[in-house]
Order: C-alpha cells, then structure tokens, then sequence
C-alpha cells in the first residue's frame, strides 16, 4: 500500500507531502483546487506517458516519489525478473528533466517505465468517474468475471492454446497463398529445374575443367618444352643426368686424399635424384598431355553452358548458380506436394482446435457458476444503495466461435425496475445507477483481488442524501480490509474516513493539509452548506462524524 507521496514542480504544486492511513482516507476541496493534478502526478509515478504541461518551473526537474509497502503482495517475482533489490518498504521514484526526459528508480534502481506499469497494476486500482464507461468494454466485462470465478490461470493457458491456433491458420492461409501463387509458374520451373537436372552440375567442376581446358588448348607448346626438358636431362652421353653421374664419380674417387670430396659427392647425389624424379614427372607429363579434340570440346561446352546458366540466372560463381538449383527445386517440390503439407497443417490445426475447445468450455462452467453468486452479490449491494427492485444479471452466451478470451461473450445485464426485463448496463442506467453498479462490482472485486490499494475519484457522482450515506458505508467496509482513497464532494462519504485531507488552491499553487477533528467538523459542515457555515451544518457535521456537540456553560 501507498505510505507517502512526495510531489515536486508538478504543474500547480510546489511542493506536496502526504502521508497515508492504512485504511480509508478521505480527500476533498473545492472544484479547481487540483485534485486531479493530485492523480495525475501518481499516474506519473505508475508509469503513464508524460504529457506536456508537467513541470511548474521549468528550469528544473519534477520529482514524484511514492514509499510502498509491499510485503506479503507477492510481487516478488517482478524484482527478481527486473534484478531489483526487493524491499518490504519499497520507494518509486520518477524524475522529469526540464528537457522534457524521463527516468524511473525502483529502491534506486534505473528501470524503464514497463517496470513501473507492471509494479503499478498490482499496487493501485484508480477508479475516476469516466472509468464508469468500462463496463461497455466486454474485456473489462470478461476479466472481471474471471477474477471473481479464479479462471485467470485457466484463461491464460487458453489463451496460449488460441494463440497457436491462430498462428497455425495463418501458416495454412500462407502455404494455401504460397502454392497458389507457384501454380502459375510451374511450367516455367518445371522447365528450368530439369534444364538443372540435365546439366548435372558438380560443385568445384567449373575451377576444374577451366584448369585443363587450359592445357588442352597449349598441348603443343607444352609438349614440346617438356620434350626439350627430356633431351636436356636423358640425352646420351651429353645429357645433364650423364655428366652430374660422372662427375660424382670423379669427386668420389679423389676424396680420400680431398676431405671435402664427400660432401659434394653426396651432394651431387641428391641432385641427380632430383633431376630422375623431375624427368620421371616430365616423361609422364609428356606421354599424357596430347592434343585432344573431343576432349577440348567436351570441356568448352561445360564451360560456356555453366557461364550460360551463370548469366542467366544473374549469379557470378558456380556455388550461387547451385544454390539457385536447391531454391527452384525447392519451389517445385512446395508445388508437388503442396497438397500433403496442407493436410499435415490442417490436422494440426483440427488438434490444436479440440484443445482450445475443450479449455474454452472449462472456463465457461466456471464463467457460470461465478456469474449467478455475482449477480446477487451486487443486487444485494445495490438494495444497499437504495435500489431494492433493481435486477442485475451476468450473462454468459456462446460466442459460437473461439475468441481470444474464450468462447463466451459476456454482457452485465440492468434493469432499475423490477417489472422491465434487464438490458445491458451501459445503455439503460443513469449516472448515479452506472456509480452505485461500479461501487458494488468494485467492492466485490476486491475482495478477490486483494490489490494494497483502491482509489475512488468521485464515484459517488449523481448520487446524495442516505444514498450517499450507504456509499461511504460500503467505502468504509472495504477499508477495513485494504487501503482506500477516496476523492468526493459528498459529506456522507468524507465523514468515513480514518484519514481527512483537503485539497486547497493559493496564489495559483496547490496545496494539501491533514485536517484535525475540530478542522474536519468545518469542512464537513462546508460541504454541507457552502462557503456560509451555519450553526445547523456545523451540528450535521458533528453528527456525521459521531463527535458530541459542545455545550455552553453558564
């Protein structure tokens, strides 16, 4: 729950300190004093956009710092997931540079505004007059409904299941788009797939034959330059491979008397080795190098019709015309059994179907069940409120369809009157209806929801005298159990409270102080008679706040 709120250079506040009870506090002031600023700088503080207008002096930041108190809310887990230090007495913190830039602390640590978003839907629910027009939202309809049957977690699974449903319906309207579109070229890449297939191209094969292509066509230059080679090395008596052998030979002989003789004997032993060897590779070379026509045509052909493809399909190597091959073989085979994925998809699609169903129509028992206990809890709330005849009725119908949310359309179905059938809320129920059906499905939710905090803005509107009275009570009742902030004109409401504060304008600055008991009696007895206090709105104002009246001494 919210400890203290701490606000500076906000719009029309200075500087602002507000300290909270734990359970129902009051705020009142006059209309324009700033008790909507009050809530916007707390919106701030939970992570809402911020809009222009924010800063009171604008050559300094806005600082808005929230302590929370936050144990035993389970909100554990959102620490761990964000790395924040978790503390019981947690401090938020949002500062607004006269540039206009945004940073957001959680116990002083930086953290991005969706931090302050998730922390903020699980610390305060604020409920302003023009959040009376929800209930034409069915979203709001269906979650509310869920929490009040505990299906959230059903819900959730559901929507996971649904969630793969749709995406495996719009891969099978994909493949269905993707195989249409093929069809129309399959004659084309029929053709060019086989062109592929009898052109059986090899990876490498192109370095390959451009490599012996090139021999081929210099066959005589080469050969006779390795025939040269092999005279220059075998030729009798006055070939390189004779002469080396007798000078070895010679050198051998003398070494005994030549101490350097056996070294180069051995080395002109290794070059008569070598140059063997190299006439070896030159002999073979030369036997096998020959001009051969077929050959050098097979070869030219490979060539210019892998250049050809090459060109053709717009690519530069061998290994990108090959990869367009896979791709168009690929697309035809997509083609060719487009039929037998589409089928596999489907029959994933018809499972993930059953599932979906079979979850949907668990979460609709339990949808039925909770909507009869929460009709009559909030008929009961509502005869409370001065409305014995009033009928309200949850309806849950059969959307005949899965929906994101299930397979139920939920509608809140009113009627003032006893003897005119229900309609739904939002279209038939006046402003002070629409509050007392808010106020009753409110104090029902939290009972479930067991958020820390609870702020009404205004939701008394359109309502006054035991009305009003009977809306502080049920105000009143829900903070015994959690925090409430309650923001009203009404003097039933705001003499409820454990806690009054007044919202007051000065000099264009927005200030809030505390009130004591004497003080509390002058603004009750203001709300109930104006700014002229008279004696008798002074004595209701004791009345409503169980405070004795004076007595005078003679």
């Amino acid at each position: 729950m919210l400890r203290r709120l701490t606000v500076e250079n906000y719009a029309l506040i200075e500087r602002l300190d507000l300290e909270l009870d734990s359970h129902l506090n009051i705020i009142t002031g006059e209309t324009g004093a700033g008790k909507s600023i009050l809530l916007g700088a707390l919106g701030l503080l939970l992570g809402n956009k911020n809009e222009s207008g924010t800063l009171r002096d604008e050559s300094r930041s806005c600082i808005i710092e929230g302590t929370f108190d936050v144990e035993g809310y389970g909100l554990e887990p959102i620490f761990e997931e964000n790395d924040i230090d978790y503390e019981p007495q947690t401090v938020i913190r949002r500062m607004i540079s006269a540039s206009g830039k945004s940073r957001s602390f959680v116990n002083d640590m930086p953290v991005p505004l969706s931090v302050l978003r998730d922390l903020g839907v699980r610390l305060i629910d604020i409920h302003s007059q023009h959040r009376n027009m929800i209930l034409s939202d069915e979203a709001f309809r269906t979650s509310a409904l869920d929490t009040l049957a505990e299906s959230v977690e059903q819900v959730g699974e559901y929507r996971t299941l649904y969630a793969e449903l749709r995406a495996a319906e719009r891969e099978a309207e994909r493949m269905v788009a993707e195989a249409e579109s093929l069809r129309k070229d399959e004659e084309w890449l029929r053709y060019q797939v086989e062109e592929f297939e009898a052109a059986a191209l090899k990876e490498g094969e192109l370095k390959e034959a451009e490599s012996e292509l090139s021999v081929l066509e210099n066959a005589d230059q080469i050969g006779e330059a390795l025939t040269m080679v092999r005279n220059i090395l075998d030729a009798d008596e006055v070939g390189v491979l004779e002469q080396l052998a007798s000078a070895e030979n010679a050198v051998r002989y003398v070494s005994r008397n030549y101490p350097a003789g056996e070294e180069i004997a051995a080395r002109l032993h290794s070059v008569v080795a070598e140059l063997k060897d190299l006439g070896q590779v030159v002999a073979d070379d030369s036997e096998r190098i020959d001009a051969n026509p077929e050959r050098l045509q097979y070869l030219t052909e490979r060539v210019n019709l892998i250049y050809s493809l090459s060109q053709k399909h717009r690519v530069q190597t061998l290994e990108e015309l090959l990869l367009v091959q896979e791709r168009l073989s690929a697309q035809l085979h997509a083609i060719t059994h487009s039929d037998e994925a589409l089928e596999q998809q489907q029959r994933k699609i018809a499972a993930l179907r059953e599932k979906a169903t079979k979850s949907a129509k668990k979460i609709a028992a339990l949808r039925e069940k909770a909507a009869k206990s929460m009709s009559k809890s909030i008929e009961q709330s509502l005869t409370q409120l001065g409305m014995p005849e009033a009928r309200f009725v949850v309806e849950v119908a059969d959307a005949g369809e899965l929906l994101a949310s299930g397979s139920d359309r939920i509608r809140f179905m009113f009627s003032a009157n006893a003897r005119m059938a229900p309609q739904p809320v939002e279209k038939i129920a006046s402003g002070g209806e629409i509050s007392r059906v808010m106020l009753s499905l409110k104090a029902l939710l939290a009972e479930k929801s067991k958020l820390p905090t609870i702020i009404f803005d205004e939701i008394d509107t359109g309502v006054s005298g035991r009305i009003a009275d009977a809306m502080g009570d049920i105000i009143s009742s829900l903070g015994e159990n959690m925090q409430v902030v309650a923001i009203t004109h009404l003097p039933q409401v705001a003499s409820k409270g454990k806690s009054h504060f007044v919202v007051y304008k000065e000099q264009s600055t927005t200030h809030l102080t505390r009130l004591g008991e004497d003080d509390r009696i002058t603004e009750i007895a203001k709300m109930l008679s104006g700014s002229q206090i008279t004696s008798a709105a002074m004595s209701q104002a004791r009345i409503l706040l169980g405070v004795e009246p004076k007595t005078t001494l003679f």
